[in-house]
């Protein structure tokens, strides 16, 4: 019976997952429909040299390999000695569940179980995937905070005027959609709560939180006392996730220029991190609408960018995600995430039989 509702909380949770994706999206055709936004956007498109774009993907691409390599030394700590390519094509494997697959199974949890089958040390080798993804994130954190205090201490301030657009001209535009969609979210929770049955699943959803709170929690304790006694490891981990992400950001910046975004590479270095680590909340598929719509609303109130391009840098961000993780499809379908078996020689004539 708890297994039962457990999956149910879990669909639960991705319906959720969805139905942010949908209304976000929603909530961007209400908004470019309104005047020449469309035309613009479009316009945007039209002078983007395909080539910048082509580059800002392989650097992408190159600095997955790199965050592949990063995992691969964490496991050689744990004296789990995979191949250096089948941690990558793990990572890519992953990559593509996070950005494709509408699942309650995101893509960390995919490596966790498919690095299992490549050694005996099956909890040091799970744990190792929320290591590198938690060196990842504070990685990340510490970039945007660094840049933040160097370049754009104060700028809060000055953004939000009352002089310039701010979030309460957004709020005020858009007043009835938000009233409505939190009528209907409240009418939502209120139907659960009179309901038996709904409460019942509102408990399970908070029971289904409060329990993979714990699991994260005796995860991290686990991982400081296993990785601490190797701080050159952990050193060199966070100096290749601070120089693949600075790369990354550097050819979103290019393929910004491209755009005709006239923003300096301190906001990039800001904002992309920021929604980057944001986006890692699980409250949509793959941060999908969650990191665009930050992103813009960034660049569009605090860098001063118009709309339409600061949305097209969003998209074309999505747009390089996507592309970067249909080779996880390729890997999924050939079995190359899978360790090589031995292969035996047979014969047609062979009474033994072939499984």
């Amino acid at each position: 019976m708890a297994e039962t509702m457990g999956k149910k909380s879990k669909h639960i949770f991705l319906f959720l997952r969805i139905a942010v994706v949908v209304c976000g999206i929603i909530w961007g055709i209400l908004w470019l429909s309104k005047g020449q936004r469309w035309e613009n956007l479009t316009r945007v498109f039209v002078q983007m040299n395909l080539l910048v774009f082509v580059v800002a993907l392989v650097i992408f691409v190159i600095g997955q390999i790199i965050v592949g390599f990063r995992w691969w030394l964490l496991l050689r700590t744990q004296s789990i000695f995979i191949a250096f390519w089948a941690a990558v094509r793990l990572h890519f494997l992953g990559l593509f569940y996070n950005n494709f697959m509408p699942s309650s199974v995101g893509g960390d949890l995919i490596r966790a179980w498919y690095v299992t089958k490549h050694t005996d040390k099956r909890f040091q080798a799970a744990l190792s995937v929320f290591v590198d993804r938690a060196i990842g994130l504070l990685s990340t954190l510490i970039i945007a905070a660094f840049f933040y205090m160097l370049f754009l201490r104060g700028r809060g301030a000055i953004i939000f005027s009352p002089k310039q657009d701010g979030p309460s001209s957004s709020i005020a535009e858009y007043k009835w959609f938000l009233f409505w969609g939190t009528i209907v979210a409240a009418t939502a929770i209120c139907g659960l709560l009179l309901h038996k049955r709904g409460r019942v699943i509102l408990t399970n959803i908070l029971s289904f939180i409060y329990m993979h709170s714990i699991r994260l929690v005796n995860r991290l304790k686990d991982a400081i006392v296993i990785y601490c006694s190797r701080p050159l490891i952990i050193s060199v981990a966070f100096g290749l996730t601070v120089f693949l992400q600075i790369m990354t950001i550097t050819g979103f910046w290019f393929l910004g220029v491209n755009l005709g975004i006239e923003a300096s590479i301190k906001y990039y270095y800001v904002f992309f991190t920021l929604t980057w680590v944001l986006g890692a909340v699980p409250v949509s598929i793959g941060g999908a609408v969650v990191v665009e719509g930050l992103l813009a609303y960034l660049f569009i109130h605090f860098a001063g960018i118009e709309p339409e391009p600061a949305l097209a840098l969003a998209l074309c961000q999505r747009i390089v995600w996507m592309l970067a993780s249909l080779p996880g499809a390729a890997i999924h379908l050939i079995g190359a995430h899978l360790p090589g078996k031995t292969t035996k020689d047979f014969f047609i004539d062979s009474k033994t039989p072939i499984n």
